[in-house]
């Protein structure tokens, strides 16, 4: 071969190597697009999804708290996310935690890209994240907190807990490398929310009266319409997780809705058979326990699956709750730990089986790279699950006691309980008839 011909065909891998790299970073409209969208209706479901499935389920001299922990939470949590958050979860780091080279977005600039779309889109997707789990947190106290402990703890344990969790999880930290499946939020999200608000209860004490005095929900109407918004903003939790807008969302988005409906089924199908009724309430926690159940699963399983998936999710959450309110008698308020964090760890748990491919009409789409067995997938999401309850059980009880001193205690006194907290801490009532 020539010198000449040599060359030019050396030039010619050059540019064409370069132009494929030129390429991969280029920006996609089509996946910014989708991630623009998917990223609102994240944040639609604590903005006031959440608010308005928990402001129903309290009683209602305490309504307006409860809408107001979700809104302060998601100002606090942003805050936080840009200033050191963001940095902390998903910059290089070590195995356990990002370094503080992102420190208030330091470096990215409007064009800057992760992956193909821009880096300050894929921030602003996870601050959507980042407001909400602290925001489930709060149904495992609710109605007896100290607004201050409430903000002080939040932000805390952002930083403490979650941060560090999404970074082992997604940001290329530890859990990653073993290759556990995660694709939207069970341990990151359902696990850690779940575990901080049992423990919070168990901290905190039962509301004044429980279990003796009836708790009901003061307008099941505004729970039912923050669950459907539940409903539609997950498309974007467990869709958008795919950043792209492609075939990964669209199963993710259908193995989602089927796990739903499957949930909310299963949920009222018990209580017709124990109670001789189906109540609206259990149709709605049923669909959340579907949506908790499925999120880590979502981008690994097929719809066969998913359905088996949203059942499992009905039975094993109903009897969760049941026994831990009425067995253990631990006032976990809104069923936190029951619904999200029993729900994402099963979840977590059937992701390791039904992302399977010899499961025939049940099949998912293969194990992590380097797994080839399912026991050797569901041993890592053990992993996951374990070392998550474990930190997470230890760093919240932490913070509790430190946020304790810091406030003069964790909860308002008798009388402030009895009064309700929207006129103790707000001075306000939610309905002035």
């Amino acid at each position: 071969m020539s010198k000449a011909l040599l060359l030019f065909l050396t030039l010619l891998s050059l540019f064409t190597s370069s132009g494929a790299l030129a390429q991969d970073a280029v920006l996609s409209g089509a996946n910014t697009s989708w991630i623009l969208t998917s990223t609102a209706l994240v944040l639609l479901m604590t903005l006031p999804g959440l608010a308005l499935f928990y402001g129903g389920l309290v009683r209602k001299k305490n309504v307006l708290s409860i809408l107001m922990q979700c809104f302060a939470i998601g100002s606090i949590s942003s805050i936080l996310w840009l200033v050191v958050g963001y940095s902390l979860a998903f910059s290089e780091g070590n195995g356990f935690i990002g370094d503080l080279s992102k420190v208030m977005m330091h470096g990215i600039t409007k064009d800057a890209l992760s992956g193909d779309i821009p880096e300050t889109l894929f921030m602003l997707f996870q601050m959507t994240f980042a407001v909400i789990t602290p925001a489930l947190i709060i149904g495992g106290f609710a109605e007896r907190m100290k607004f201050s402990s409430v903000l002080l703890f939040s932000g805390l344990w952002l930083l403490a807990v979650y941060a560090p969790v999404t970074h082992w999880v997604w940001g290329g930290g530890w859990l990653a490398q073993m290759g556990v499946y995660d694709f939207a939020g069970g341990i990151v999200v359902h696990i850690t929310a779940g575990t901080a608000a049992l423990v919070a209860a168990l901290v905190v004490g039962p509301r004044r009266g429980f279990p003796k005095t009836p708790m009901l929900p003061h307008n099941l109407t505004m729970t039912v319409t923050g669950a459907g918004m539940l409903w539609v903003g997950w498309f974007g939790f467990n869709g958008g997780s795919a950043l792209a807008a492609n075939g990964d969302a669209s199963m993710a988005m259908l193995v989602t809705h089927i796990s739903a409906a499957a949930g909310t089924l299963t949920w009222a199908a018990i209580e017709w058979k124990k109670f001789g009724k189906a109540s609206v309430l259990g149709a709605v926690t049923g669909m959340v326990a579907g949506l908790g159940t499925i999120t880590p699963a979502s981008g690994f399983v097929g719809p066969g699956g998913a359905l088996i998936i949203g059942v499992s999710a009905g039975f094993v959450c109903f009897y969760s709750t049941v026994y831990i309110k009425q067995k253990l008698k631990v006032d976990d308020s809104l069923d936190v730990f029951p619904v999200h964090g029993v729900g994402g760890i099963l979840g977590t748990l059937l992701a390791g089986v039904f992302s399977a491919t010899s499961l025939g009409v049940f099949s998912g789409f293969g194990f992590a790279e380097g797994i080839s067995t399912m026991s050797e997938q569901v041993g890592v999401q053990l992993i996951g699950i374990i070392s998550t309850l474990v930190y997470t059980a230890v760093v919240t009880y932490i913070l509790l006691k430190l946020v304790a001193l810091l406030t003069g205690g964790l909860r308002v006194d008798e009388e402030q309980e009895v009064n309700g907290l929207d006129q103790v801490e707000h001075e306000e009532s939610g309905y002035n008839l």
